[in-house]
């Protein structure tokens, strides 16, 4: 039985460090992707959008244990019935003694959280590991019953990850990202290997814009379990739309049997 969803992934410039310019439009946006027709049944967000890389700042722009993000969102996927995997947000965290954490919520069309995931790898080329502190959980959840994850950004060159996820039985895969200039070669070629490899949707939300001398190139895409890219934006600000059947993940499985091909004990 096919289980279609129509998905908008929200390619959004943001402002390092202001925090109300950067809700003020992710607002916007949602509405807009809601209002959409078709109506999507899942939007995403990019990374850190609700302040950027400020790291320097972080601590004093970060959520204060998600309280605004997880208000404002889940009232918004309530009011229009709608799922919300909600890109990712620096969150201070009270139960970590104030450390910030780069973390993705997401939302049911009841406005309930489905998922609190913190990134587990900490980027050491932009510092992330000397002002964020890492997550030690998988992101797997349930999305209107269909087993998914959830990773963030640098989390992707880890294929042990992904794979754990779809161990799991995860089918689709959300990748919330701020992925800059020059890798647009590997942004392409590892979302398309996890998806190849684990033989599961890929929903990649990149940001666009400038951060400084950075400049973020956008390329969101939707990857089947084939591999192949089915909806992919330009590097401008856009929202990106596409529809996948997550029948299609069962079918590739029992095409390819890799899962009952694997040989644990030989890797351990």
């Amino acid at each position: 039985m096919s289980k279609t969803m129509r998905i908008a992934l929200i390619q959004m410039d943001i402002e390092v460090g202001r925090v109300e310019a950067n809700f003020a439009r992710l607002a916007s946006l949602l509405r807009e992707a809601a209002a959409a027709s078709p109506k999507p049944d899942v939007i995403v967000a990019p990374e850190m959008w609700n302040t950027g890389y400020a790291l320097t700042e972080i601590r004093t722009l970060a959520d204060p244990d998600g309280e605004r993000t997880r208000a404002e969102i889940s009232a918004f996927a309530r009011e229009h019935r709608v799922n919300v995997i909600a890109g990712s947000i620096a969150e201070r965290r009270s139960d970590r003694g104030g450390d910030v954490t780069n973390t993705v919520y997401g939302f049911d069309r009841e406005g309930r959280e489905i998922v609190e995931y913190a990134k587990i790898h900490l980027f050491q080329l932009m510092d992330e590991h000397l002002h964020l502190a890492a997550g030690d959980k998988p992101g797997r959840f349930a999305l209107e019953e269909v087993p998914a994850g959830v990773m963030i950004c640098y989390d992707i060159r880890f294929p042990e990850l992904a794979r754990k996820l779809a161990l799991d039985g995860a089918k689709v895969l959300f990748v919330p990202a701020e992925w800059p200039h020059p890798r647009l070669h590997h942004w392409r070629t590892l979302l398309q290997a996890r998806a190849i490899e684990n033989q599961m949707y890929i929903i990649a939300c990149n940001r666009s814009g400038t951060s400084g001398e950075t400049r973020f190139f956008g390329h969101s895409m939707v990857i089947d379990p084939w591999g192949e890219v089915i909806a992919e934006a330009g590097e401008e600000a856009d929202i990106l739309y596409a529809d996948i059947d997550l029948a299609l993940a069962d079918e590739v499985r029992g095409r390819i049997p890799v899962f009952a091909d694997r040989r644990p004990s030989v890797y351990e």
